[in-house]
């Protein structure tokens, strides 16, 4: 199978966690120069989850299948970040920090005190640095697929974002949703550079992690692209991977979901589920 066959079988699956959904409160939020795209899903009270993508990717792409079923029982923020689906680029690096601070602008525009924040790829590094520049707008955190330094990646992934291009994308769903929706889709080019500098730009967090007091539930694949003992590191630095007989339960919490890689794990919709909605509903402690 070509490079290009296998990339566009890779993301293609994509399209599977694409439904249409059903009215939801829309607009544009004015941060840091951007104008930030959101969609507001449900109106149960209490705190909001955010919901935060990976890269090249849109709100439906993404999270098609679980805000149907999240907005049931939350008031769930769904957020375009810099340059992805209706949110215009603007002349701007892309950084973890600077996606972040336009996180807590959003906030602070919708009125919102503090939300739970749910991040996938690189939606979860965008929300780790929520949680370390803006803690006291944080209630909980949830982590997908992510890492905290960029050699928690394995090293294949790693080499093989080096050699991605453009083009290897044409066709695809997340091309076609680009097209589709973007307001300038002439500007893919400049989306994909941005987003490969900052994925092979070495970056570590955890440092800077290991003061967040959030209780935060960290989830993988068992066949992901994040190192398994790099998963482990993130949840020993939550205050996890203890005895919880003799020590207690600690407020964070891990979980490795079988038979699933990097991108088919957003496709478990019920096991994601299933632990995502106990871990929100459950006290802050």
């Amino acid at each position: 199978m070509s490079k290009r066959i296998a990339v566009v079988v890779f993301i293609g699956l994509y399209a599977m966690a694409s439904i249409a959904f059903a009215q939801a409160d829309k607009g544009y939020a004015p941060v840091n120069g951007l104008k930030l795209y959101y969609e507001i899903h449900g109106n149960s009270p209490g705190t909001p989850l955010v919901l935060l993508h990976g890269s090249f990717m849109t709100i439906n792409l993404n999270y098609g299948q679980l805000i149907p079923e999240l907005a049931k029982t939350r008031k769930v923020v769904a957020v375009e970040m810099q340059g992805h689906g209706h949110t215009a680029d603007i002349d701007r690096p892309f950084s973890f920090e600077s996606l972040a601070d336009d996180i807590a602008g959003l906030l602070q525009y919708l009125k919102f005190d503090s939300a739970d924040v749910a991040g996938y790829s690189m939606g979860g590094g965008v929300a780790a640095q929520f949680a370390i520049r803006h803690p006291k707008l944080l209630r909980k955190l949830v982590l997908i697929s992510c890492v905290f330094k960029s050699e928690g990646w394995s090293p294949e992934g790693r080499a093989a974002l080096t050699t991605l291009t453009p083009e290897i994308f044409e066709g695809s769903p997340l091309k076609l949703e680009y097209d589709k929706v973007a307001p300038e889709p002439s500007h893919w080019s400049r989306l994909f550079n941005k987003l490969k500098q900052v994925a092979t730009t070495p970056y570590d967090f955890t440092v800077k992690m290991k003061s967040v007091q959030t209780p935060t539930l960290i989830i993988l694949g068992d066949s992901d692209g994040v190192l398994p003992e790099h998963a482990v590191e993130m949840f020993r630095l939550r205050g996890g991977w203890v005895n919880g007989d003799l020590a207690g339960l600690p407020s964070s919490q891990f979980a490795v979901v079988p038979g699933s890689s990097h991108v088919t794990l957003m496709m478990r919709t019920n096991l994601l589920l299933a632990m995502i909605e106990p871990f929100l509903a459950a006290p802050a402690q």
